[in-house]
């Protein structure tokens, strides 16, 4: 039986349903809800033997043991599926490349009769092609730029201000109450700006504290 691996039950008490999917994008397909009057029939007989008891009890367990079965080897089940995939069958297609079942619509190469995944379409191919070459050159090109700029990168950068405990999202001054957040102060040999706290100048190695 065709779709063996990529098909879903969704068959409930009262009749059958399959869903179909494509192996490579996964699209899926259901088929027609197919109603099983003989379950309908077993339903009323267990309802009877709830309600009357004696013999119908024993015609309603029976009816309830074979609605168990019914779920997994009944003839109307297999006729279910059979119809079931005659109402799908021309959406999908069975690639001899791989194996796998994909669907017509969107994973199928009508030229060379395999699935696009085993021989891809030629310009859906180059254009993902170009596409990472794109990715790869624009990769290639920030590697090579120059993203920080005047960026002061000898600085401890600072996340909240050491006046009022404000988050910031960089710059020199916090923009809640305007004190400096980088605490400085000048060197006593050279002048150079060094974080206060500096046992060393960054700039001529002096020592900042006595």
């Amino acid at each position: 039986m065709a779709f063996t691996d990529n098909v879903r039950d969704l068959s409930n008490a009262g009749g059958y349903q399959f869903e179909f999917r494509c192996e490579r994008c996964g699209n899926g397909y259901r088929s027609a809800y197919q109603t099983d009057v003989v379950a309908k029939g077993s339903s009323l007989i267990q309802a009877a033997g709830r309600l009357f008891g004696g013999k119908v009890a024993d015609l309603s367990y029976a009816a309830g043991s074979w609605a168990a079965d019914r779920q997994t080897n009944s003839q109307a089940k297999d006729k279910a599926m059979d119809a079931a995939v005659g109402e799908v069958r021309d959406a999908f297609r069975q690639c001899h490349g791989c194996g796998d079942w994909m669907c017509h619509e969107v994973c199928w190469n009508d030229a060379v009769g395999q699935c696009v995944r085993c021989s891809p379409k030629q310009a859906e191919e180059l254009s993902q092609l170009q596409a990472d070459a794109r990715r790869d050159q624009l990769r290639e090109q920030l590697r090579t730029t120059d993203l920080v700029g005047g960026t002061d990168l000898r600085t401890q950068a600072v996340t909240q201000c050491p006046s009022c405990a404000a988050k910031v999202d960089g710059g020199k001054f916090c923009g809640e109450c305007g004190e400096r957040l980088a605490q400085v102060a000048a060197c006593r040999e050279c002048g150079a700006q060094n974080a206060t706290g500096a046992r060393f100048c960054a700039d001529c190695g002096s020592p900042q504290t006595t």
